[in-house]
């Protein structure tokens, strides 16, 4: 299969190539933004835990696209992991970094793993906050680069039986809105991706309902479509719609729809003292 030549391909390419990061790569959006990537003919760093998959996944994209493309096994909730990440760049011009590497708990925060709560910390937050540190650095010295951080719908405002989650995307969202401007003058684009929900394991992993909800493809496409145009996406029409449902209401009124909701999604759970793992964003 040939590269994509489009003016999207192009100007991704002119602006941020030849080389990208995708934490996260082995499924979910992480995988969807690396088959993106590399139809738009980016050399890949792809970053994940499942060796296999991540090699199974690059074989596919060198012999479709021709492109160079090195896997990285690593847990990033392991705190040398994000140096691995750094290190293992250092011979490709990376030019752009996609930070989607993520997963969340769901149901009463009390009742959760204590364990579990610390590593979505150093995934969702550390891990991220650590690789944005080293590559926004290069970038701005570069005067060129490109910075996607996954975040979320549930990111602005506190969600109830996801508390802690969405707070970890509170965070990323906040980073991300602060360093779209910081880096600006640099040549550095920031960009949130705040989507609804997404069929990436979500539903799978923390056993709850999951009515309608975005494709990863079209969650990977919009975001490279608004990156260098905007600080913050919300991809697809779900979270466009969910968006607007909420934006009339005060945060005490968005807290409190986000409860029932979540509520919803997680009342067919077996004990209610069980929390649920999320994954993707």
């Amino acid at each position: 299969m040939t590269l994509q030549q489009t003016p999207l391909a192009s100007r991704l390419r002119n602006r941020y190539g030849p080389a990208a990061v995708v934490t996260g790569a082995s499924s979910g959006i992480g995988e969807q933004f690396a088959r993106e990537l590399a139809a738009k003919g980016f050399d890949l760093l792809l970053v994940a835990r499942r060796s296999e998959i991540l090699s199974q996944l690059a074989e596919e994209l060198r012999g479709r696209y021709g492109i160079s493309v090195h896997v990285l096994a690593a847990d990033l909730a392991d705190r040398a992991s994000a140096d691995a990440v750094v290190s293992g760049a250092e011979e490709m011009d990376v030019g752009l970094l996609v930070c989607s590497a993520g997963f969340g708990t769901s149901g009463a925060f009390i009742e959760g793993n204590l364990a579990d709560e610390c590593a979505m910390v150093d995934v969702n937050c550390r891990s991220l906050m650590t690789l944005t540190w080293h590559f926004g650095k290069l970038f701005a010295d570069r005067r060129r680069g490109g910075i996607v951080l996954m975040s979320s719908l549930v990111g602005f405002q506190g969600v109830p039986r996801a508390a802690h989650y969405a707070a970890t995307k509170a965070y990323v969202q906040s980073l991300a809105e602060g360093l779209h401007h910081e880096l600006k003058p640099f040549g550095v684009d920031v960009l949130a991706s705040a989507p609804g929900p997404v069929y990436s394991g979500f539903a799978r992993r923390a056993n709850v309902r999951m009515g309608m909800a975005l494709r990863p493809r079209d969650v990977a496409a919009a975001t490279l479509n608004a990156l260098g145009r905007r600080s913050t996406v919300r991809p697809g029409w779900l979270s466009k719609a969910l968006e607007w449902s909420l934006k009339p209401l005060p945060r005490w009124g968005r807290v409190r729809m986000m409860g029932v909701v979540m509520g919803g999604m997680t009342r067919s759970r077996a004990p209610a003292s069980t929390a649920g793992t999320i994954s993707g964003q």
